[in-house]
């Protein structure tokens, strides 16, 4: 992705959902909204433990599309599960950071 095409992608992305959720989105929460959306259990208090899987969740979907998981299906409290099918590339905090974005970007154009 261009570089000017990134970081525009990445604005409409944030207004996008900071319009809809009515407050500032940065990249962690922008995570935790689209892992609640794809755990769709509506609202619920959830402890740490479940709020990291919340956001891993989210990651395993919005990696889904590059191939680097399979979703494997629910479970019995309807959680999903994937497994991993390819091994991550050794990438910098920066790049993965990248990789995040331009996921979120595509998943927020599918909204």
């Amino acid at each position: 992705m261009i570089e000017q095409d990134f970081e525009q992608g990445w604005k409409e992305a944030m207004e996008k959902m900071e319009k809809r959720f009515e407050q500032p989105i940065d990249l962690q929460a922008a995570l935790f909204l689209i892992g609640l959306n794809e755990l769709g259990q509506g609202p619920r208090r959830l402890n740490k433990d479940q709020k990291i899987d919340v956001i891993h969740i989210a990651v395993c979907s919005l990696l889904e599309p590059f191939g680097y998981y399979v979703f494997e299906g629910k479970d019995k409290d309807g959680w999903p599960h994937f497994t991993r099918s390819e091994t991550l590339p050794k990438l910098s905090a920066q790049e993965q950071e990248r990789l995040m974005k331009e996921s979120i970007i595509n998943y927020i154009q599918e909204w």
